[in-house]
């Protein structure tokens, strides 16, 4: 073998070993990789399952306390859950419906257009009104009862951390809502709905205290059992808002309505014609919150001696 032909030979040797090189630095490098992607896959596995499960728990606690809420006074108090009347309410074929449409935060340029709409089908409503004392907004609260609708009250402020900072300040601002609907419609109102709800934990207070307070007070509380979803962060359409409403009607004897008439609610003002229809269609009868009127109430405080 000549030289030249063993030059070729040691090229092709270096060739070989290179490829063989380059293969077992690619795979190693490949399994080294595979294992850290594993590695970091299972961590974030590991710690979404963790998320999950504090959220599943936080919102298991959530229920337990709004369908459990105890005031910790067992001799005065015992709690009887949403739970338990929502079974009672449950429609049974031939059940006529019964329907009251409720909304929150007003008053607004919505809740004209809302007022309006109603006119046009002859339907009555109920709207838990917030303190405002411009010239507009105390025509709107004149106009809802002026034309039959039931006026109520949903606090002056509306401000989580001023209305349950404490029980004096709660009954101030009922107070102050209370005097301004009177003063601007006659009426003397004896109906509310908390912000948030009797169950809600945003507000980071034992509800039952002002619970208490409005039965010491004889002031009736309403919450719901069917939302539009018009307050949540989705962005729903029109025709969204009517099919969260109608999946739900159905259920109940009686359906109590959550909606909001603000000024950015323009999506609700757009769902109601529709949704009032779809309701007639059905057979609903759609009411005025009355004194005649189911409570439904997410947490109820009964007197043992009652």
């Amino acid at each position: 073998m000549d030289s030249q032909e063993i030059e070729k030979l040691r090229a092709k040797r270096k060739r070989v070993k290179r490829m063989k090189t380059f293969i077992v630095t690619f795979i190693t490098t490949w399994i080294l990789v595979s294992i850290l992607a594993i590695c970091f896959l299972s961590f974030k596995v590991f710690s979404l399952q963790r998320q999950l499960n504090e959220l599943s728990s936080k919102i298991d606690s959530q229920q337990s306390s709004a369908l459990n809420y105890n005031d910790g006074d067992s001799d005065s108090a015992v709690l009887a859950n949403y739970s338990a009347s929502a079974e009672e309410n449950l429609a049974q074929a031939g059940d006529t419906l019964k329907v009251y449409l409720t909304f929150d935060d007003g008053p607004s340029e919505n809740s004209n257009a809302i007022l309006d709409i109603l006119d046009d089908y002859n339907v009555k409503a109920t709207f838990f009104v917030v303190g405002r004392e411009d010239e507009d907004s105390l025509a709107v609260y004149k106009r809802i009862v002026d034309e039959g609708h039931t006026i109520a009250m949903h606090s002056y402020s509306h401000s989580y951390s001023n209305l349950y900072s404490s029980l004096d300040a709660f009954k101030s601002d009922l107070e102050r809502i209370q005097n301004l609907i009177y003063d601007a419609t006659g009426v003397d109102c004896d109906l509310y709905r908390f912000p948030g709800g009797s169950s809600n934990q945003v507000s980071n207070a034992d509800m039952t205290e002002y619970i208490k307070y409005l039965n010491d007070e004889n002031i009736r509380y309403l919450d719901w059992n069917v939302a539009s979803g018009d307050a949540t962060s989705v962005a729903y359409s029109a025709d969204d808002l009517v099919e969260n409403v109608m999946t739900d009607v159905v259920k109940y004897k009686t359906s109590v309505v959550l909606m909001h008439d603000a000024d950015n609610k323009d999506a609700t003002v757009e769902a109601l014609p529709k949704l009032i229809e779809q309701l007639q269609g059905i057979g609903a009868v759609i009411l005025p919150v009355s004194e005649d009127t189911e409570m439904i109430q997410h947490v109820t405080i009964a007197t043992e001696n009652e």
